[in-house]
């Protein structure tokens, strides 16, 4: 099957199935090993309180994760990709005031994220205390997480196949366990009555608080939805079904173990483990530990999808992104891999226990949740038409369930949640930093007719008198209009030392909402002298300049469209000849008089700037055919005035 733009969607098939359990499926499908310690920590096990937070999660999974993710926002797949951006992408071009939901949601679930391989690591590690006293928790869990980290270069696809049947197991592993302890306690089964969720959050003592512990269950479904353009929407929503019954059947389980200790507290002890037969813990704590090693992975390309767009989007600096395979979908980006990953081992040494994990996590991750509610719920009134009924339905139910979530949560912010909330804020500042940084520069940019220039342009190419500085001059436009170029572009050809081109090429880069459009349009302003090349690239495509234009030329020879030979001709040239691009770097003046805040955001872009690839870089350019120019970008300009006087040289 393709997309609009002809490209492949993922297929359905087994294969999918069993990639889509082993990369997605490790941060929910870890939950089982805290949710329950989380709720209960140092409380009394009572009847209350274990049906009624396990009638929460059952109906949290369901509503949650089924409906809102599995069902309902999968929908909304840009030609086959996921996640927060990709759905402000969708929408982007028919309302204006969607930015700061996107830019707080995809912000949000890269910072909580940064918690999800720690603690998934740190509590299965955990599970050997019992046996192996002093155990050195915090160095394992750093060499395990290095080591992932270090096998993200590999590519998602490999990463799933190797760890797709760990995954198989792990989930059929909860799956008989779970069932192993129902069939002692069938009557833990009445859970599913949601009469035993409202009756704990409205007479349990701070029952509602509890929903902060109950929410850790849910956690994982944003990423599942960021990582659909790595395992497609078929096979994540018929894999969902083995995962969901296999996370029904543990939790289920593990309640039909707390039942059978009424009155008794944990004193230290993990419910997870507890379900178990004494003879499989060890086994246990080994396929447990593999889990949540693979839990780390819905986090680690879900980020990786959420930059890669963020930068196509004009919302992050340039970084470089490496694709390991040519299956749609799988990127690595080195700079996030290692930035998640000193966040990885900051997170682990700051708190060292999962129980002072589970104290912070799932704060940040909430307004994620929100945010993609209301851009989900704009979807549907303006791409999909639905009845509004039907869109305010859906986004009051899920405000509802995710402002009480939000606000059980906040309990968490002096207990760690704070980190992740700091760590959502800094990024939110970086991509709106330079979002409207960059609309600053825009604005400042001076535009000049194209047409009068023209002759002149035509007579430079053409005079032999003048050495020639490339049979190709290559200049990047950001003008829409083809009749309009930069003021600096006009001057750096024209000033000085004059600029002899046999072809004097404008290209322009319009980024589209598609994820992978790749196409172009040509207009010969002068036949074989002055040629615009406009680009229409998807977000996900990557900026290769040199190669594309190379591609547009050797089209255009072949069509009789262009004859470069005419005036290059040499029996060692190669097709189209030789190039230089000339990049205009756009520089803030310190001769401007700004406003403070808009001081602060200059400030704070070129500060961002230099984490960045440089443009030649960005736009896939060879250095050696590369001239940079640099030009302030001036506004509101200081003007002094001096008191010069003239003096007269005596003789």
């Amino acid at each position: 099957m393709k997309t609009s733009n002809g490209h492949h969607l993922i297929p359905f098939n087994l294969a999918g199935v069993l990639i889509s359990i082993g990369i997605i499926y490790g941060d929910i499908g870890t939950s089982p090993l805290y949710v329950f310690n989380a709720i209960i920590g140092e409380k009394q096990i009572s009847s209350q309180l274990v049906l009624g937070a396990l009638s929460c999660i059952f109906w949290t999974l369901t509503l949650q994760t089924t409906l809102k993710y599995v069902i309902l926002t999968l929908q909304a797949d840009n030609n086959g990709e996921g996640g927060i951006f990709s759905l402000f992408a969708l929408i982007k071009r028919r309302t204006k005031y969607m930015l700061i939901p996107a830019i707080v949601g995809g912000s949000a679930l890269l910072a909580d994220g940064i918690i999800t391989p720690p603690i998934s690591v740190a509590s299965a590690v955990e599970g050997l205390e019992s046996r192996i006293p002093n155990l050195p928790t915090v160095e394992i869990v750093i060499i395990i997480l290095s080591v992932l980290f270090g096998f993200q270069q590999f590519g998602t696809k490999a990463v799933g196949k190797s760890f797709a049947p760990i995954m198989v197991l792990w989930f059929s592993m909860l799956f008989i366990t779970g069932i192993s302890q129902i069939v002692q306690f069938p009557q833990i089964l009445k859970a599913i009555n949601p009469y035993y969720a409202f009756d704990l959050l409205r007479n349990y003592p701070s029952g509602y608080l509890l929903l902060g512990g109950v929410f850790l269950c849910t956690t994982g479904a944003e990423a599942l939805y960021s990582d659909l353009g790595h395992c497609g929407k078929k096979n994540i929503r018929i894999s969902w079904i083995f995962v969901k019954s296999s996370l029904i059947s543990i939790y289920f389980g593990q309640g039909a173990w707390l039942l059978s200790h009424i009155g008794e507290n944990l004193n230290g002890r993990r419910v997870f483990f507890e379900a178990f037969p004494q003879w499989f813990v060890v086994p246990a704590v080994i396929i447990a530990t593999l889990a949540a090693i693979i839990a780390s992975q819905a986090l680690i390309t879900g980020s990786y999808t959420l930059i890669s767009e963020a930068i196509r989007l004009g919302l992050w600096p340039k970084m470089r992104i490496v694709y390991p395979t040519e299956q749609k979908g799988q990127t690595f980006v080195p700079t996030i891999n290692f930035l998640l990953w000193a966040g990885c081992v900051f997170i682990t040494y700051f708190f060292k226990e999962s129980s002072n994990m589970e104290a912070a996590y799932g704060l940040a991750i909430t307004l994620c949740m929100l945010m993609t509610t209301v851009l989900f719920g704009t979807y549907l009134r303006v791409r999909k038409k639905a009845n509004p009924f039907f869109v305010f339905i859906f986004i009051a139910t899920f405000f509802i369930i995710e402002i009480s979530f939000l606000i059980a949560n906040l309990h968490k912010f002096s207990h760690g949640g704070f980190v992740t909330i700091v760590i959502a804020s800094i990024l939110v500042s970086i991509m709106l930093i330079w979002f409207r940084a960059r609309q600053i520069r825009n604005q400042l940019v001076e535009f000049v007719d194209l047409t009068p220039f023209i002759p002149m342009l035509h007579k430079l190419s053409n005079d032999k008198s003048l050495p020639k500085y490339a049979t190709n001059l290559v200049f990047l436009t950001g003008s829409e209009s083809a009749d309009r170029v930069e003021k600096k572009v006009i001057y750096s050809i024209f000033e000085n030392k004059p600029k002899r081109a046999d072809v004097y090429w404008l290209v322009h880069v319009d980024v589209q909402d598609h994820p992978f459009t790749c196409e172009y349009s040509v207009n010969q302003i002068v036949k074989n002298d002055i040629i615009r090349v406009d680009f229409k690239l998807g977000f996900r495509v990557e900026q290769k300049i040199n190669i594309l234009l190379r591609k547009v030329i050797e089209d255009m020879i072949s069509q009789n469209e262009l004859d470069l030979d005419l005036k290059y001709k040499t029996q060692y040239s190669f097709i189209g000849g030789d190039f230089r691009y000339v990049l205009i770097k756009k520089e803030f003046s310190y001769e401007n008089e700004m406003k403070f805040f808009d001081k602060l955001l200059v400030f704070g872009h070129s500060i961002i700037k230099k984490i960045g690839l440089s443009e030649e870089k960005g736009f896939g350019l060879d250095p050696a055919i590369v001239t940079t120019e640099s030009y302030p970008l001036i506004f509101n300009r200081k003007v002094k005035e001096f008191p010069l006087k003239r003096i007269t040289l005596k003789k």
